[in-house]
C-alpha cells in the first residue's frame, strides 16, 4: 500500500537536493516519477526546482486551481512516485488530493517543505500534511549563528535586520532567510 510522506526541515536542510536524488534513483531504474512544485515559488522561475548547490530541474507548477489527483490520474504509464517541493505553500485541498493519489492510485507521494514560517506559525500545506501524512520525517540542518539544530526560520530585511511581522509568504533565499535554533530566533547574532 502506497503512503503519503511529509519530509520537513528548516531552510538549507537539503529538501530540494533530496528530491533530485530520489528522482534520479527511480529514473536510473527506468521508473518514471512526477515532480511538482508550488506555482508561487519564482526564485528561479515558475516550474523549476533548484537546489542551493546549483542543480535544477523542471517540475509541474501547482496553482490554486490545480487538481493534483487529476493531473496524475491522466498520465500513462503511471509514475512510480510523486515528489513535491515547497509543499508548505499548498492548500488543504491539495493535501487531500495527495492522500487520494496514495490511497486511490497506489502511488507513493513524498512531499518536502518547511513546517513553520518566520513567525513560528504553521503553513497551511504543512498543517494538513502533519495531519494526513502516513509518515513524517525531519530533515536536519544547523543554526546559522551557533551549532544547535535549526528548527525555525529567521526572516531579515534588506539591511539584514530580523523581521518578526509581515505577510506569511515572501519568496526568498539566503538573502532573506536563515535557518536558526529557538534561542537564535529570539536573539540572533547578526
Amino acid at each position: 500500500m502506497a503512503q503519503l510522506f511529509f519530509r520537513y526541515g528548516s531552510m538549507n536542510s537539503g529538501k530540494t537536493i533530496e528530491i533530485l536524488k530520489v528522482a534520479h534513483n527511480y529514473e536510473e531504474q527506468n521508473k518514471p516519477v512526477m515532480i511538482f512544485t508550488s506555482g508561487i515559488d519564482d526564485r528561479d522561475q515558475v516550474g523549476i526546482i533548484s537546489s542551493r548547490i546549483g542543480l535544477k530541474r523542471e517540475a509541474t507548477p501547482v496553482f490554486s486551481a490545480t487538481n493534483l489527483y487529476e493531473e496524475v490520474a491522466k498520465i500513462e504509464p503511471k509514475p512510480c512516485c510523486i515528489l513535491l517541493d515547497e509543499s508548505q505553500f499548498l492548500e488543504k485541498k491539495h493535501i487531500l488530493q495527495l492522500a487520494q493519489i496514495a490511497d486511490g492510485l497506489n502511488i507513493p507521494v513524498i512531499a518536502y517543505g518547511l513546517k513553520n514560517d518566520f513567525q513560528n506559525e504553521l503553513f497551511e500545506g504543512s498543517k494538513y500534511l502533519l495531519l494526513y501524512a502516513d509518515k513524517i520525517e525531519e530533515m536536519k540542518t544547523v543554526c546559522w549563528f551557533c551549532t544547535k539544530k535549526a528548527t525555525m526560520v529567521l526572516r531579515v530585511d534588506e539591511d539584514g535586520q530580523p523581521m518578526y511581522k509581515g505577510d506569511q509568504i515572501m519568496i526568498g533565499g539566503n538573502d532573506r532567510y536563515y535557518p536558526v535554533c529557538r534561542k537564535c530566533h529570539a536573539n540572533p547574532s547578526i
